[in-house]
């Protein structure tokens, strides 16, 4: 405990050092050379377990944010609007890269200096489909847009041949599609309910690789993806099917196996057809189902029951109050020994041990190369 708090204490005082001189580089046309970095900047594009606190800045409801406790509890001590009791994957491979925290694009603070490590554009809810949780989160094709803007201010304040420099040396990270998977069965989806199965997936991944495309485009080149995990057995998942409490969702767990089945051929693809093309995509749905199945081999006391919510396995969605402020729920007392932390999203000990397979694990869990080989490329 100790030695974990040293390395948070740690991992701050160089994050406040990278913002303090980010800060202080400010806005000045006059001081744009400050604004150079010679590291690899990193943007996110996502959902829940990407997103570092946009939906605090939208108009959406309560149950796409997390800007309450307990969320935030544990390394922050305050709600964040990540939906975790601490930091994300992100957060992580941000640490591991030598950047400073990635912001969320939408935070009003924001400055152009700070572009030149990153922005998350990921959205909680977020799905790769425009109709997935319309009106209430940010969209695939929404958080492309917004980082073409990004992409349009770095040039402007850096030149065009340092602005590009930036946007090819980057790493572009993604998790996405989860949400496009729920939403059909939580409201009807007349696209979801007039196409076989096989159709809807490739819609789902065909609008994935449709913006790593664009974003080839414009100058990226080293890709991070997850593929899909096993939110089918997620405590939210599991008490679906009363009748079955503890069964994994099956309706769902056919659409995930169809979209990593159809993500890697398509990731495969883009390989062979877009020059300079490289990418690291992490087997999710392996290292959480592993988590899940064997919860005390990676120091888990609970692998399907959630820290924070109610009802079996708190498999509800009331962490925090979420549906109502009013509501009850609860919260366990050692976050550590859980690998959820509420119903459908993980604690922050295992986005930790996710972030470091997504980071340095072998072929086997992350390949081609894993994300530190994609950082080292120039």
């Amino acid at each position: 405990m100790e030695s974990s708090r040293s390395i948070s204490i740690t991992f701050f005082a160089y994050t406040i050092s990278f913002l303090i001189g980010s800060i202080n580089c400010g806005d000045d046309n006059n001081n744009n050379n400050n604004l150079v970095t010679n590291q690899s900047a990193l943007f996110v594009f996502g959902d829940s377990v990407f997103d570092a606190g946009n939906n605090n800045y939208i108009d959406t409801l309560p149950s796409f944010r997390s800007n309450y406790w307990p969320y935030g509890q544990t390394t922050f001590k305050f709600p964040t609007g990540r939906v975790s009791d601490g930091r994300s994957i992100p957060d992580f491979i941000a640490e591991y890269a030598w950047l400073p925290l990635i912001p969320p694009y939408l935070q009003p603070s924001n400055g152009n200096n700070q572009f030149t490590y990153g922005v998350s554009f990921a959205s909680a809810g977020a799905g790769a489909l425009v109709g997935t949780f319309p009106g209430m989160v940010i969209d695939l094709r929404t958080q492309l847009n917004n980082f073409k803007k990004v992409e349009k201010s770095l040039r402007s304040k850096l030149g065009d041949a340092e602005g590009k420099r930036v946007i090819s040396r980057a790493v572009y990270l993604f998790h996405i599609g989860v949400n496009d998977y729920q939403y059909p069965f939580s409201t009807n989806s007349s696209l979801f309910q007039s196409n076989p199965k096989e159709i809807y997936v490739d819609f789902v991944v065909g609008n994935t690789t449709a913006v790593i495309k664009e974003l080839y485009k414009i100058g990226g080149r080293k890709f991070g993806i997850l593929n899909m995990g096993a939110y089918d057995c997620a405590p939210a998942s599991l008490i679906i099917d009363q009748t079955k409490i503890g069964s994994c969702f099956k309706p769902v767990a056919e659409l995930i196996n169809l979209h990593n089945e159809k993500l890697w051929n398509s990731l495969r693809w883009l390989e062979r057809e877009l020059s300079g093309f490289k990418y690291a995509l992490h087997d999710y749905h392996t290292s959480l189902s592993e988590r899940m199945n064997n919860p005390s081999k990676y120091g888990f006391k609970e692998g399907k029951k959630a820290c924070c919510g109610t009802g079996p396995l708190r498999g509800i969605n009331t962490c925090g109050g979420r549906m109502g402020v009013s509501q009850s729920y609860e919260l366990c007392e050692n976050v550590t020994d859980y690998l959820f932390f509420d119903h459908f999203h993980l604690t922050e000990k295992a986005h930790r041990q996710i972030a470091e397979l997504i980071w340095s694990g072998p072929t086997n869990v992350t390949e081609p190369y894993n994300l530190k080989a994609l950082f080292e490329l120039n």
